[in-house]
């Protein structure tokens, strides 16, 4: 399609035999409603009107979206409803970022999970409902295809009797690993409080972890993040913590090398998906071979120019975005602050970036879904 991914970051990488997949994912999509320009929380017994509100896919589909605007060639395993909002998030993923869904599955009688946001004072609230997906048409095959890499999220869950992730989810995590994808690894937020670090076990087959600071501390029980990447790089090759407001820390464990860069100042419209865009963009430095130091950078950029737009997984950016930033950065050199320093950190940029423009912008959030055709 005319607004798929102009730049092929693993082009001069690519080889006979190698697999069809770049990137595999699996979990929930959500109907993502979100709202913006809020100038508080909701107060208790008020109404609240927003500005703004967008309509996209939400949950994993953050992620396969942000992977494959970055020219990834991205597989999907998700179960959909068969209701207005299922059709909606499986034609927008499809046919309007690429994403393969040959492994996903419709599920009948099943309605699609939503996530309603809002966003006020750089950050948001989110409340979300939501059914298991009914056996046996499980969202997550039992052999997933071969990959470069896949995205696991590890971590505590609610809808486990035992807490914690399944022995056939782990599975298919450790089958991936030894038939050589790189596994990369997240986690969401523990609302049992307990933050237990068995709940991480299935480091022993990742390549990289990647939570927030606020996660990784809280597991490794460290004061600081960048001493809870420090411990994190015990359990895992590569461990990266991303600092918010201060950027992102890494550590290789295998090679003893540091990195750390500070956050892109950038007015933020909406923080939903954010992320799981910083993840997309360093999974796509780690494929194309980059210093640790440019993925870091590069990942904090697509983070930063997707808070600028609304939406989830519809306000990742793609490389005709990123060299737009770019070429701005340059043309206004010392005329903002940060700009010298981002002429330096993100110079590896001008060898990668594609010229030329798009014949129109990336598809973004909208107020509702199924507008009819005029």
């Amino acid at each position: 399609m005319d607004d798929h991914p102009v730049l092929d970051p693993l082009g001069a990488l690519r080889a006979p035999g190698d697999p069809a997949t770049d990137v595999y994912l699996t979990g929930t999509v959500f109907l993502d409603i979100i709202f913006t320009g809020l100038d508080s929380a909701p107060v208790r017994g008020t109404e609240s009107w927003a500005r703004g509100m967008g309509s996209s896919p939400g949950g994993i589909a953050n992620m396969a979206t942000a992977l494959a605007r970055l020219g990834l060639r991205t597989t999907l395993a998700a179960a959909f409803g068969d209701d207005m909002y299922g059709d909606y998030c499986w034609d927008s993923l499809e046919d309007g970022e690429g994403i393969d869904l040959t492994p996903s599955r419709r599920i009948p009688g099943w309605h699609s999970p939503v996530t309603v946001s809002m966003a006020y004072e750089g950050e948001r609230t989110m409340v979300s409902h939501g059914h298991q997906a009914p056996p046996p048409e499980e969202a997550v095959p039992a052999c997933p295809p071969p990959a470069r890499a896949a995205v696991a999220s590890l971590g505590h869950r609610l809808d486990d009797p035992a807490g914690r992730h399944s022995a056939p989810e782990l599975d298919w995590i450790a089958g991936a690993a030894a038939s050589g994808t790189q596994i990369f690894a997240d986690v969401g937020w523990d609302e049992t409080g307990r933050w237990d670090p068995a709940d991480l076990d299935g480091l022993r087959h990742c390549a990289a972890f990647l939570p927030n600071a606020e996660e990784a501390m809280r597991y490794t029980r460290a004061a600081t993040p960048r001493e809870a990447c420090r411990k994190l790089a015990e359990r895992v090759p590569l461990a990266v913590v991303t600092l918010g407001a201060d950027g992102a820390c890494a550590v290789d464990s295998a090679s003893g090398e540091t990195a750390e860069v500070p956050a892109l100042l950038v007015e933020a419209l909406d923080p939903t998906g954010a992320g799981d865009v910083f993840v997309a963009g360093f999974v796509t430095g780690t494929l194309a071979g980059w210093p640790l130091a440019d993925r870091l950078a590069f990942a904090s950029l697509c983070a930063a120019l997707s808070v600028q737009e609304f939406g989830g997984s519809l306000s990742a950016p793609g490389w005709i975005e990123i060299a737009g930033w770019w070429e701005q950065v340059k043309a206004f050199a010392g005329q903002a602050v940060g700009d010298r320093e981002a002429l330096c950190r993100y110079g590896f940029l001008d060898a990668l970036l594609p010229a030329g423009t798009r014949p129109w912008p990336l598809r973004r959030a909208v107020p509702t879904i199924g507008f009819r055709p005029a």
